[in-house]
């Protein structure tokens, strides 16, 4: 398997029968623009097709483990209804295309988790926080729905009333705060992270792989059987992105401020 297409992500197999992805670049905060966004959805399928990868670990170079969105990209898909289309196909698939993936995933999350990054991170098989991570989900201060992988898990992972005040008010989740919520499965002191990763993929890789893809096939039927949820949430997202709630948002975070929503909504 060939992954000389992708142009956002890195890859390494640190050992035999494990891969890993890595987003961004040293020193900096990834952000998904067009490119990245479309790589996060079509790379769960290649890594269900490789047969040389066993188990997938996913984590973020530099000062994070993803920055969500570009402001460019959510514009263009504020202002063209081809490249809405697009993006809500793509951040389906991200979802879908990971719980369908047969392999085992691994994620190794620090500093900021947003947007399609976070999709991914908490939708992998094992997820793993560095106690400081800043675990956020955007979309209501960006003025659109929590569409993107929200509803599909996070009510399954740390219960309904977690869900709905950290995704109502978004708030920031602790990677220690997260894990005592089960919204991850463990965290980490920030330096052992990437080896906790790797050790814990070394594990995975050792094991059955019919038994670990089965009881995965079986334990993902829960998050399946949230499918339309999951569809509402995200259609209702790109439909706030053609009202005028998202502009101020989008304007608030050019600008660096609070943003001034307004105070009504007719429906």
């Amino acid at each position: 398997m060939s992954y000389e297409k992708y142009q956002t992500l890195k890859f390494s197999r640190p050992s035999p029968g494990v891969l890993e992805i890595a987003m961004g670049e040293e020193g900096k905060l990834a952000t998904a623009g067009h490119d990245g966004h479309r790589e996060l959805a079509e790379i769960w399928r290649d890594v269900d097709a490789d047969p040389q990868t066993r188990v997938a670990i996913l984590r973020g170079l530099g000062k994070g483990f993803s920055g969500g969105g570009d402001l460019q990209m959510v514009e263009d898909t504020t202002r063209d209804f081809d490249v809405r289309a697009r993006v809500w196909r793509e951040a389906r698939d991200v979802v879908y295309n990971l719980i369908n993936c047969s392999k085992m995933v691994v994620s190794a999350m620090h500093g900021p988790a947003v947007g399609a990054g976070l999709v991914c991170g908490l939708l992998a098989d094992v997820s793993i926080a560095a106690r400081t991570a800043r675990i956020i989900d955007g979309h209501t201060r960006l003025g659109v729905a929590a569409g993107d992988h929200a509803a599909i898990v996070w009510p399954l992972l740390c219960g309904m009333a977690k869900a709905k005040y950290y995704l109502l008010l978004c708030e920031t989740v602790s990677g220690e705060e997260a894990e005592r919520i089960g919204l991850v499965s463990m965290c980490v002191d920030e330096d052992k992270l990437v080896d906790t990763a790797r050790e814990t993929a070394v594990k995975l890789s050792g094991m059955s792989q019919s038994a670990l893809r089965w009881t995965k096939y079986s334990l993902n039927n829960w998050l399946r059987m949230a499918g339309p949820a999951f569809d509402a949430s995200l259609a209702l997202e790109m439909l706030g992105f053609t009202g005028p709630d998202v502009q101020e948002g989008i304007a608030s975070l050019r600008e660096k401020r609070k943003p001034n929503f307004r105070p009504d909504c007719p429906f």
